[in-house]
């Protein structure tokens, strides 16, 4: 069975999600602040997060930011009040897979979870080439580490599933809705902002390289080009 890490200080809302959530069969356990939340995350093994933004003691953002030192693939869905495009991008910045603006439906809610679990397990269920080249780079896919020349660089998951996606199409084009969709199971506004953020990552990290780029084809997408 699923289980779920819930966290919302709105104790009202809080007993509504957490009881439609158990209808579904999920295994839902709730806290009121980022500290417990926290505790709790180390003590347990969860198959997804559900995080308010604004908790008491330890705010979402900062939550996730740890949640993800300790866990760099498990799915992340911030609840936010907040309707500025700044927080958004933050949020996914910072690790989160998804966000939904309160006041939300419970059946968006449920839908995002399923979609999540589901490319996780289909994820999960990949086979890969455990070591890629990229040009004088090699790409470690299961450590998620990028090096060259003895040189290692740790990677995140999503760092590490862009760099894939880019290099299974090298010297091609990929829409932005392409790679949205992929990674994040979407094409949208501030996933894309986030997409930006991601590729200026990546040509920082492969920048002792010369023979490779990942250009912006304006309007359009980004193409990865790797020369000989």
């Amino acid at each position: 069975m699923t289980t779920i890490l819930y966290v919302e200080d709105d104790e009202k809302l809080s007993f509504v999600t957490k009881d439609q959530l158990e209808k579904k069969n999920y295994i839902v356990d709730s806290f009121t602040d980022g500290f417990s939340a926290l505790k709790g995350f180390k003590k347990k093994k969860y198959d997804i997060c559900i995080l308010d933004v604004m908790l008491p003691i330890i705010d979402g953002f900062s939550l996730a930011k740890r949640i993800r030192q300790i866990n760099e693939e498990i799915p992340i869905i911030f609840l936010t009040a907040r309707s500025l495009t700044e927080d958004k991008i933050e949020g996914l910045k910072l690790g989160g897979d998804d966000y939904i603006t309160k006041p939300y439906d419970m059946e968006e809610l449920f839908l995002k979870i399923e979609i999540f679990l589901k490319r996780k397990k289909i994820y999960n269920l990949k086979t890969f080439k455990e070591i890629i080249r990229i040009g004088d780079y090699n790409l470690n896919i299961p450590n998620q580490i990028l090096s060259i020349n003895s040189v290692e660089k740790k990677l995140t998951l999503k760092e590490t599933k862009l760099l894939k996606i880019l290099h299974e199409n090298q010297n091609n084009i990929m829409t932005r809705k392409e790679i949205l969709t992929e990674l994040w199971g979407k094409d949208d506004y501030f996933l894309g902002r986030s997409l930006d953020v991601f590729i200026s990552r990546l040509r920082k990290y492969l920048k002792k390289d010369i023979k490779i780029s990942i250009e912006n084809i304006r309007g359009v997408g980004f193409k990865l080009k790797t020369f000989s």
